[in-house]
């Protein structure tokens, strides 16, 4: 009977009669992957998979089941950034008209891989924007990717047999025979899990549909096609991608028998009917002059959203021109657990965005220019600057629980305390808001949206 014991945090090769120099791999586990530990072998260890499969695969690539091990400094550190990349980026998009969803964590993940094989000013510039040079006393920029490594390990761990699915994944697709710098490729696998997938870029749509497989693979289906048509070319020589998905339900349902039509009040002043779901219980739940904030957990208890609803008589032009990650921490320290009647709409939606001239907008200038790149540190035979940075999101929030996922790949070619009153408070979020999918235990950002119009259908 399997009795899994252990996830796989990062993705690894697997050996069926125990690993030999020079033989290659019998196959490979992905990353969130559950296993039955079965015998140590120094760094290598004996697992069981749930399909039967017994394989040798290197020890330090498992974490028990549902491991509870403290968020360290730097792991809190890299979170930080995260969350003020999540919102720099927001600020830098708000202005784009409906519905807005991406995955801070994936982009942020995906761009920090970029930024290992990064030198000179165009590392400067990255540093900048992914603010790793913000706080270099509390996280040193040479602990970063040691950092992210083990954030993106407590994600995939928390989300192993949690009650909730939480996965992350990354993958560097490289031209066949390209020459890649060897610490370039040991920082990305040792700390992200990307392993390197050879692939022939003069055969684009072969490739394409490769890459695409693998993201439709780890997002359960909920990302598809995430390179569009004639976004490769021959000279394409490297695409960094990760996967993120998460699928929870709430740790109290909505009941379907209380969901109802009814008005939301767009910006424009007009109104939609749509579903909206109720339900009333004791909540934490915050409130000021402007907005209130209000945390709905998933089963498990480390995940949920938190919702961030302008006051009737404000808007959410108001309330993201205050916003930053300071302030976000200040709104959710004054929130408390009150009794509270909850209003929210059910809705769908999916984004895509090509970021490349965002991010050059917010800093990042020198990456995308084939005068200036210089990603020395990732490849010597050729010089390389980014041409394309891709990302894809999409959520589904219903009576249920929520599911989301998002993707990224970043193109290379040549040159992310009130008192209780005593009746509930009303929380009705029936007009536009923001809403955040966050890990409890470090405060990351894993997805950021903004709810325009609810809409049913993606």
């Amino acid at each position: 009977m399997f009795q899994p014991t252990h996830v796989v945090t990062s993705g690894t090769e697997y050996y069926s009669s125990g690993p030999q120099q020079g033989r290659p791999a019998d196959g490979r586990f992905e990353s969130g992957t559950n296993v039955e530990r079965l015998k140590d072998g120094g760094s290598y260890v004996q697992v069981r998979s749930e399909n039967g499969l017994t394989a040798w695969i290197a020890a330090d690539t498992l974490t028990p089941l549902r491991s509870r091990e403290p968020a360290t400094a730097d792991v809190l550190n890299a979170a930080v950034a995260v969350n003020g990349f999540a919102l720099d980026l927001y600020a830098a998009l708000r202005e784009r008209e409906g519905n807005l969803f991406f995955s801070p964590a994936s982009l942020s993940s995906a761009l920090a891989m970029a930024w290992a094989g990064a030198a000179g000013e165009t590392r400067n510039e990255m540093s900048h924007v992914l603010r790793f040079d913000r706080n270099p006393e509390e996280l040193p920029q040479e602990r970063v990717h040691g950092a992210y490594g083990k954030l993106t390990g407590l994600l995939n761990s928390a989300g192993a047999g949690g009650g909730y699915v939480l996965q992350t994944a990354n993958r560097l697709w490289g031209q066949e025979g390209f020459a890649f710098e060897s610490e370039f490729r040991q920082i990305t696998r040792e700390n992200y899990g990307a392993e390197l997938a050879e692939v022939d870029f003069r055969q684009t749509e072969e490739s394409r549909r490769a890459i695409n497989t693998w993201v439709e693979e780890q997002t359960r289906g909920r990302i598809v096609d995430l390179i569009p048509e004639r976004m490769l070319a021959p000279d394409t020589r490297l695409v960094l991608t990760n996967a993120i998905y998460f699928k929870g339900d709430w740790e109290d349902e909505f009941s379907e028998d209380r969901t109802e039509d009814a008005p939301f009040h767009l910006a424009d002043g007009t109104t939609v009917d749509v579903p909206l779901m109720r339900q009333s219980g004791r909540f934490v739940y915050g409130e000021n002059e402007s907005l209130q904030l209000l945390r709905l957990p998933y089963a498990g208890g480390d995940v949920s959203m938190l919702i961030l609803l302008p006051r009737a008589d404000s808007s959410l032009d108001d309330l993201t021109r205050k916003l930053s990650g300071e302030q976000l921490v200040e709104w959710q320290q004054t929130m408390r657990r009150r009794r509270a009647r909850v209003y929210l709409p059910r809705f769908r939606m999916e984004t895509q965005f090509g970021l490349a001239d965002v991010l050059a907008e917010m800093g990042m200038v020198s990456a995308f220019d084939p005068r200036a790149a210089d990603f020395s540190r990732m490849s010597r035979q050729e010089e390389l600057m980014i041409s394309q940075v891709i990302h894809k999101a999409y959520v589904d929030v219903n009576e249920e629980g929520t599911e989301a996922a998002a993707a990224t790949g970043i193109i290379f070619e040549p040159t992310a305390a009130p008192v209780a009153p005593e009746k509930p408070v009303e929380f009705r979020a029936d007009r536009p808001f923001l809403f955040l999918i966050q890990d409890n235990r470090t405060g990351v950002i894993l997805f950021l949206g903004r709810l325009s119009r609810p809409e049913q259908d993606a």
